[in-house]
């Protein structure tokens, strides 16, 4: 079985709006109060929530007709979107720490997908 170029491109969506969602939680996890009302009307969190269920709408649709072992290291990349988004939105810092850590995921990805052949 051979996986589709548009199952990998509908993961690697799902993996660039899941981490939209990542991004949306932690904005909304800065405003979390005490009470447990809070909660249900932080509208940050729930965008977050909502984004990870819609990135799994495409997540689901990319594995119906590709091979899990090519398309779920895929969603590993939404660490790469993460480092981008923490730098941009939250102004975190990039260091050589994280770059080394994602070049070993990419290395990664890239092994399972030349294994695959």
């Amino acid at each position: 079985m051979r996986t589709p170029v548009d199952s990998i491109l509908l993961v690697l969506l799902a993996s660039f709006i899941g981490s939209f969602g990542a991004v949306f939680l932690k904005a909304g996890a800065a405003r979390i109060h005490l009470g447990i009302r809070y909660l249900f009307l932080n509208f940050k969190l729930a965008l977050g929530v909502a984004l990870f269920l819609f990135s799994s709408y495409f997540y689901v649709l990319g594995m119906k007709h590709g091979e899990l072992s090519v398309l779920f290291p895929l969603v590993s990349l939404s660490y790469f979107w993460a480092l981008l988004w923490a730098r941009v939105f939250f102004h975190e810092p990039f260091t050589k720490r994280k770059f080394y850590g994602l070049a070993l995921i990419i290395a990664g990805i890239a092994f399972i997908g030349i294994g695959n052949r």
